[in-house]
């Protein structure tokens, strides 16, 4: 190899030199004037908690290994990288330590891009942003009086989810078995004034859209799906024994006569007017109210009822059903009242056998099985409608058309379609976040500010010593003029929920004018993003709310585009074992770096008492199971981190850390680049078996890398590695070195660039192409013939494809294996499957 090759790859010294050449010589700027087709790979932006984790490096290499490839496949290609910095943990640091979240923020940003540029990453700089920079939420700013313009905007009093520890609002998405997904608190139930986005407005199109969205797993699709909630049934009205009468929506008219009680919500207009009166009742929905919030959680949670004692009277049959007050029913939904029907549901089947109230079998397998007992729960599957009068003998189909039917001819019911989606409340109660751009007047009402008057910006004198959101204890920030009439007004206090921030960042890192959030013909040049990576935690969340906000912002013209992701990837954990020791009924946990390992025993390095190995669980501080990126890229560089992340496991499911991985992993880098060492440009003569391979290799790491498949292509480098190793020195085996070494450049990007240069070629190899295939290559123009004789493999014949009948024939009888399995026997018959075996029959 021309230019010197050392024995040993030295990360220390050639992973900080390739990240300044590629640096230096802009790389990876992405031109959106290129007339090359472009590729846009986006791996969700990390919170700048402060550290880069392991899941963060698997998810990144994963997108940039796709990047690279996509440049070296002649794209131009867009691979950002920002910042989700807004939100309650640098209000809690601030809290803590007395700092202020703004430097806190910045600080942690500091520390992890560093990190992330020792890893190597192929990422436009450039254009890099954080959520906090008044010069993007100014921009969001702008965007949020757009969509209030169009009337996707507004602000009413609701009960809301309220956090008593973070102080704020909380979505319903983020209640986690009725406690704040960051606090962790008990989530209660307040009525506040609220800012709301009307993402039930595009219901229909969100969920008519996911059927289009063909490249995204069908996980994630069927969650959103349930999330929007479609569901057509009826709507009707029972009356009630005192005089009033209350709706109910349910979407099995055709079980009505298995109702044998109504349950209504808690804070349903009926339920408080009980409770105004009836102390029981309001002690029961105040219990109500320290359970669960989502429908989930409800339906997992002990069934309980108040009874109020008030009938319901059945349309059909004039019963009188006894009505609850329950904790599983949620106002949110439908009409805030259900029907009971304990046969066939298996929340009304709980509560039912709690109360003892009737269970009535109206749906049965056969009309033979109408008075068939109930297995210990409820039975929900299709068959025939039975103990149903008029209804008896129909499916349930034909049934729920026929009491629709009769409910709107009668006029106590009608066809009704409801969804399970409500509108996203945004207004958070507290700081760290963008400020919602509207103005309170006493003579004007509520007043958007001027877009001249952008970006509102936070005040930086603050005080987190008290509780509460600092915006409003402010002595001067929220004190300013009416824009409309210029008297005294005050500011909202409020700031967005620092989801809105992510649900149009992908637009922004596409297009960065400085007088508009996004210039609209240059973001139709990159978007949809090609390729979205990220876990599967936000497949609600994030990219529902991401789904929403292109849809609303190509509604209003602002883009053409109507779904931001083509192709979506939710990639694995990665996973490590815990140590910990229990005492007294407490477990302590304990770092891998505070415990020695022998075999499966593990003992504290300490005092040489045993712990216990855990299961391989998430990386968790609490856990004290993360392992720091730095501490092994200083012990084995960067090459072999990437190379860990994508061996072994395939990227969608998760990837336990361990030491003997990495070294494994160790070990392939310097077993390559020797490998690389044995470059000869001048050698001659021709191996087709290994030049035949290095093309296989080519198109099928090729295959696998637009699959995702990773760990595939990792395979096959392997494989191509050993057959190359093996071969004799030719110019076949240097072409496959060459090609070896282009294949795992987006793999291992510095240890390319080192062997690049080493082998004299010119420029960068982050610039150069992926090695073209010679298709004639691909095809296999030898096969091997299997020879039996008395249903026996006797010998195999490797010859050329395509070999005639009567030459296989031959070449069989010719064998000396297969005449040693004859002995001199008569041959009757010769059986020949071209290009796949002969059998000889005596």
């Amino acid at each position: 190899m021309s230019g010197g090759h050392d024995s040993r790859f030295d990360p220390g010294q050639a992973d900080a030199r390739w990240q300044a050449a590629w640096d230096e010589a802009g790389c990876f700027y992405a031109d959106s004037n290129s007339d090359k087709p472009k590729s846009y790979v986006l791996e969700m932006f990390p919170y700048p908690s402060g550290h880069v984790h392991m899941g963060h490096v698997r998810n990144y290499t994963m997108g940039d290994v796709l990047a690279r490839y996509k440049r070296m496949r002649g794209h131009e290609v867009l691979h950002p990288m920002g910042w989700d910095a807004f939100g309650m943990p640098a209000e809690n640091a601030a809290m803590e330590k007395n700092v202020h979240p703004g430097g806190w923020t910045r600080a942690n940003i500091a520390h992890m891009k560093a990190q992330l540029k020792r890893i190597g990453f192929a990422l436009d700089w450039s254009r890099e942003f954080a959520t906090c920079d008044p010069d993007y939420y100014g921009h969001e700013q702008a965007l949020f009086l757009d969509l209030y313009e169009a009337g996707l905007v507004y602000r009413k009093e609701s009960e809301v989810n309220w956090d008593p520890v973070d102080m704020t609002v909380l979505a319903n998405e983020q209640v986690i078995d009725g406690k704040g997904w960051r606090s962790g608190a008990v989530v209660e139930k307040r009525k506040l004034s609220q800012w709301f986005l009307k993402i039930t407005d595009f219901a229909e199109e969100l969920l008519d859209g996911l059927g289009k969205l063909d490249d995204w797993p069908e996980k994630v699709r069927l969650m959103q799906e349930n999330w929007i909630g479609k569901s057509q049934g009826l709507q009707l009205r029972f009356a009630l024994s005192n005089g009033a009468s209350v709706d109910v929506y349910t979407t099995r008219p055709d079980t009505i006569f298995g109702a044998s009680f109504v349950a209504i919500a808690p804070d349903h207009p009926i339920a408080q007017d009980v409770a105004a009166n009836n102390c029981d009742a309001a002690n029961f929905i105040a219990l109500c109210k320290r359970g669960g919030t989502t429908a989930a959680e409800l339906e997992t949670a002990e069934k309980l009822g108040f009874d109020i004692g008030i009938g319901a009277v059945h349309p059909f049959t004039g019963q009188h059903l006894p009505v609850y007050i329950a904790n599983f029913v949620l106002m949110e939904y439908g009409t805030g009242a259900v029907m009971g029907v304990p046969g066939h549901d298996q929340r009304d089947f709980e509560f039912a056998s709690k109360y003892e109230l009737p269970i009535i079998r109206v749906v049965a397998k056969s009309a033979d099985a109408a008075n068939a007992a109930f297995a210990g729960e409820a039975e929900a599957g299709d068959g025939v409608v039975v103990n149903s009068q008029f209804l008896d003998g129909m499916s349930v189909d034909d049934a729920i058309s026929a009491v629709i039917a009769r409910a709107e001819s009668e006029s106590w019911g009608q066809g009704k379609t409801v969804w399970r989606l409500r509108d996203w409340g945004v207004s958070r109660q507290r700081y760290w976040g963008t400020p919602i751009p509207f103005v309170h007047c006493q003579t004007c009402g509520i007043v958007p500010v001027p877009k001249s008057q952008l970006p509102v910006v936070l005040p930086d004198d603050v005080d987190f010593q008290t509780p509460g959101n600092p915006l409003v204890r402010h002595p001067d920030w929220k004190h300013v003029d009416c824009p409309a009439c210029g008297a005294k007004a005050e500011r909202e206090t409020d700031t967005l929920d620092t989801f809105v921030d992510s649900s149009w960042y992908f637009l922004r890192f596409a297009s960065q004018p400085a007088d508009r959030p996004f210039d609209r013909e240059e973001v139709a040049k990159w978007l949809p993003v090609e390729q979205y990576i990220g876990g599967i935690e936000h497949a609600i969340l994030h990219l529902l709310y991401a789904r929403f906000w292109t849809r609303a912002l190509n509604h209003i013209g602002l883009i053409d585009v109507q779904e931001p992701f083509a192709s979506l990837f939710t990639q694995g954990m990665v996973t490590h074992e815990t140590y910990s020791r229990r005492e007294g009924g407490r477990e302590t946990f304990f770092s891998p770096a505070e415990v020695t390992r022998t075999g499966d025993r593990a003992v504290l390095t300490e005092d040489a008492q045993p712990v216990t190995v855990g299961r391989v669980i998430k990386m968790s501080k609490s856990k004290k199971n993360v392992v720091d990126p730095d501490a092994i890229i200083d012990n084995y560089g960067a090459d072999a981190v990437r190379w860990f992340m994508l061996s072994d496991s395939p990227p969608e499911r998760d990837l336990p850390w361990s030491e003997a991985g990495i070294e494994g992993c160790w070990r392939y880098v310097q077993r390559l680049w020797r490998l690389l060492g044995q470059y000869d440009p001048a050698a001659a003569g021709e191996d087709k078996a290994l030049a035949r391979k290095t093309h296989q290799t080519i198109a099928a790491c090729a295959e696998d890398i637009e699959a995702l498949s990773f760990n595939k292509a990792v395979a096959r480098l392997y494989e191509l590695t050993g057959a190359t190793e093996k071969a004799p020195p030719s110019a076949s085996r240097s072409q496959a070195i060459h090609s070896l070494l282009l294949l795992a450049s987006p793999m291992m990007p510095h240890l390319a660039e080192e062997a690049w240069h080493a082998m004299g070629e010119s420029g960068l190899i982050a610039n150069a192409s992926w090695p073209e295939v010679d298709p004639a290559l691909l095809v296999e123009d030898e096969v091997t013939i299997a020879v039996q004789h008395k249903g026996k493999l006797r010998d195999t014949l490797t010859v050329a494809k395509g070999t005639p009948k009567d030459e296989l024939e031959a070449l069989a009888l010719a064998s000396q294996k297969v005449q040693r399995s004859l002995d001199g026997a008569e041959v009757r018959k010769v059986i020949v499957v071209p290009d796949r075996l002969v059998n000889i029959v005596t």
